[in-house]
């Protein structure tokens, strides 16, 4: 749901050409650029058969170059540059274009030590900002931000720094500021849309994108945020239905229009989709790693992140989830550990704390650390945003079971319509626990009957029975000890059906409200006459007798 970081078809599109350029532009030419039809002029251009001289044939390369790198086809553009560079001597504007296209295909370093032999220019000192951000080198970010200007270019510079960061509000202040003295700029609103997507304000997202769509409506890129902003406000249906128009046109973006297809249908193709985009679409990886968590291959996706260096929310909380998974299933503490670091990081952070993703993250963190006071504290405030969210239902059921809402944490667990978490052996155990502390044992018994006779159920039926006990429900508690004392005869089994039998007397002998079976004292000695335990006749025999002294 991420877009790449190939350049778009709008922003950033109005890179520097020379005067030389612009007047050898041919109307024709003139026209496609206009329109922002790349395609077109790159073919008018290759396909142009006016006699050239030198010179002609150098700028038309140029114009070549300049089409094929707005369309995304950055290696295409390289080889173009060097050959212009190659034909002629070597020019300021064409060593840092070769550069830029370097930048955009990953080549961090080559593309460092080429901008070191030009001198100091505007567009070097972004280029190496950008670059001292790619290396990790603080100190240089640092000092090449403190040399930016106050022009738009380099100002633009610094909001996408922001924006790479995850510092949406720094770039919204400066893209705001921008606009408000060059409103003709209308790229930036694109920008705009970008930061508040990723702050989750999707109609305020579609807003400003709107401004820029009324004037383009053909743009891949904000087409493509369109659909992802429909995606969140609505469903996958309809983002597909916004993206459709441009997802079989093969232009530019083709690859990021087919990786957001999948994250709209679900997930559906992920595994034809996603591994090809590995190297080209970054959120791929993020993406086939949730798709591995969801198909229950947490290895896999734990392969897919294991050398992944967050470097933003979304990454740390990734990463906290899987480690969080794949420490649950191995029962490994190390991983536990370090998903709590992970989401703590988050949820603790100045720019995230207050938002959705980070209050999730500190109520993840919480609910590893086991203080689910602390989880309801983050849980609670944003509870409106997910009241029809299985998911978030389920947790937030666990955490009021774990501080004692038995009856809150029963109304959200028969909210829940997922059948893959009602299925969960652990969804069984906490609905059980919930309907004993809130008086209804029998539903409890209920879902113990429902299940299959593995391992699970004799944990579960070993929950129904000590918890009914410890909750004066003597009834089901004296059924459940029954069936444990059946399956495993031994003598802890038989004392918790003794003393669960003697509760459900001294309820009937009390007129208890609760406790009791529907035959009453027969339903007692039906229970007692089963067990192999002598003890058992001996019970009998006294029942017998208090009833015989009663008549």
């Amino acid at each position: 749901m991420i877009l790449s970081r190939g350049k778009t078809d709008s922003a950033n599109s109005r890179q520097a050409v020379s005067a030389t350029l612009v007047k050898r532009l041919p109307n024709s030419l003139e026209d496609f650029i206009l329109k922002r039809d790349y395609t077109g002029a790159r073919a008018f251009l290759e396909f142009s058969s006016e006699d050239e001289d030198e010179e002609q044939h150098l700028i038309k390369e140029q114009w070549i170059a300049f089409c094929s790198f707005h369309l995304g086809d950055y290696q295409q553009a390289l080889q173009q540059y060097k050959s212009i560079r190659d034909a002629e001597p070597a020019t300021e504007d064409i060593t840092h274009n070769v550069a830029v296209c370097m930048f955009y295909l990953g080549m961090y370093e080559e593309a460092h030590r080429l901008m070191e032999q030009t001198p100091n220019t505007p567009l070097k000192l972004r280029l190496l900002f950008h670059l001292a951000h790619k290396f990790g080198n603080e100190t240089q970010v640092t000092q090449l931000q403190d040399s930016l200007q106050e022009d738009v270019e380099d100002q633009l510079s610094l909001a996408s720094m922001h924006y790479l960061r995850a510092h949406y509000q720094d770039a919204i202040d400066i893209y705001k500021r921008l606009l408000l003295d060059n409103k003709d700029y209308l790229a930036i609103n694109v920008y705009l849309a970008l930061c508040f997507y990723k702050l989750d304000y999707y109609d305020m997202s579609q807003e400003v994108l709107d401004v820029y769509l009324a004037k383009h409506k053909d743009s891949t890129i904000a087409t493509n945020l369109k659909a992802c902003n429909r995606f969140r406000l609505f469903n996958g249906r309809v983002a597909e239905q916004e993206i459709q128009n441009i997802a079989d046109n093969g232009t530019f973006g083709a690859d990021l229009i087919r990786h957001n297809l999948v994250v709209f249908r679900n997930g559906e193709g992920a595994m034809q989709t996603f591994p090809t985009l590995l190297n080209i679409v970054p959120e791929a990886r993020l993406n086939l790693a949730i798709y591995h968590l969801k198909s229950g291959n947490v290895q896999e996706a734990h392969a897919l992140i294991k050398e992944l260096q967050p470097t933003v929310p979304h990454e740390y909380i990734l990463k906290g989830v899987v480690h969080a998974a794949l420490g649950q299933q191995i029962g490994s503490k190390e991983h536990i550990k370090t998903a709590q670091q992970n989401l703590h990081l988050v949820g603790s952070s100045a720019t995230e704390c207050d938002t959705i993703p980070g209050r999730q993250s500190m109520a993840s963190a919480f609910f590893l650390y086991s203080q689910f006071e602390e989880v309801l504290v983050y849980m609670n405030s944003i509870r409106s945003y997910f009241v029809t969210d299985d998911t978030f239902n389920y947790n937030y059921a666990q955490a009021k079971c774990a501080t004692g809402y038995y009856k809150e944490a029963e109304e959200l667990l028969m909210q829940i319509t997922d059948m893959d978490i009602k299925n969960q052996h652990t969804y069984c155990m906490i609905v059980a626990k919930c309907h004993i502390h809130a008086g209804r044992p029998e539903l409890a018994w209920n879902v113990f009957i429902t299940r299959d006779t593995n391992s699970e159920a004799f944990l579960l039926l070993q929950l129904i029975a000590n918890e009914c006990y410890k909750c004066e429900e003597f009834w089901v508690a004296a059924k459940a000890f029954d069936m444990l004392e059946k399956l495993d005869p031994s003598p802890e089994n038989w004392e918790g059906k003794r003393g669960a039998c003697a509760g459900v007397l001294y309820a009937l002998a009390s007129k208890a409200d609760k406790g009791c079976p529907p035959n009453g004292v027969t339903d007692v000695i039906g229970l007692l006459r089963d067990s192999s335990n002598p003890q058992a006749e001996t019970m009998i025999k006294v029942i017998r007798k208090h009833i015989n002294s009663l008549k």
